[in-house]
């Protein structure tokens, strides 16, 4: 299975019709196109039209999840509902089933969130808001455990905006990474298995990584594959 992947596309009004350009014939290279959140520049509803635009009536389905450009405005269920009222599947800290080509490929995830990676991230201590900044990404880490576990599916994958792994995040300033990702997102792919981990909101990260548990990780934002998207195969990235 071809699965064709990409994060951090930021469209807006004036970019109506260059990214559809761009992913025309997607069809023959992917089966499958998933897209890492920070759909917009800045979560407003008008660039939500756009998204739906450029990414509806593609030949394959499509799955995404919002990034935290796409919250910025406040108007964030209502480009989930333009992305879903246009044909595409949009994950918010739950899993869904896509059927292709008489395979059932399960994809779990959300936007996920921050806190840092083992060793050196922020805990569930001290000042009220400390500790809800910590237990938000905990309740995500879960409900996706409980969507994995959940889904019936011949191949799970997990698509997050924020990343599991530092490893992912490589030429990122040391200082900002509890704000790029954090290592409960892996553990919680890792409880339950899944054949790839894919995510952006590191431009300048690197492309691969893996979880403590052996799950491929790819950082497909644009900045980074400096693509329209890039394709992986499950048995192996050479497709």
């Amino acid at each position: 299975m071809r699965i064709a992947a990409v994060a951090d596309i930021h469209l807006g009004e004036d970019l109506r019709g260059h990214y559809r350009k761009k992913i025309e014939g997607i069809e023959r290279r992917a089966d499958v196109l998933l897209v890492g959140g920070d759909l917009t520049r800045h979560g407003t509803i008008a660039e939500g039209r756009v998204v739906a635009e450029e990414l509806s009536g593609l030949p394959i389905p499509v799955v995404a999840v919002l990034g935290n450009h796409d919250y910025h405005s406040d108007h964030n269920q209502e480009i989930v509902d333009l992305l879903r009222d246009a044909g595409i599947t949009v994950l918010d800290d739950e899993g869904a089933v896509v059927p292709v080509d008489g395979v059932r490929l399960g994809v779990a995830g959300g936007k996920g969130f921050g806190g840092g990676f083992a060793g050196k991230c922020a805990s569930e201590f001290g000042e009220p808001e400390t500790k809800a900044f910590v237990r938000h990404t905990k309740d995500i880490a879960e409900r996706w455990r409980r969507a994995l576990k959940e889904l019936d599916a011949d191949h799970k994958i997990v698509l997050s905006h924020y990343s599991p792994v530092k490893d992912t995040l490589m030429g990122e300033p040391p200082e900002i990474y509890p704000f790029l990702g954090s290592y409960m997102l892996a553990e919680a792919a890792d409880a339950e298995g899944a054949d790839l981990f894919i995510h952006g909101h590191a431009h300048a990260g690197t492309e691969k990584g893996v979880t403590p548990g052996g799950i491929r990780v790819r950082n497909v934002a644009l900045p980074v594959i400096k693509h329209a998207y890039t394709v992986y195969c499950l048995n192996g990235d050479d497709c």
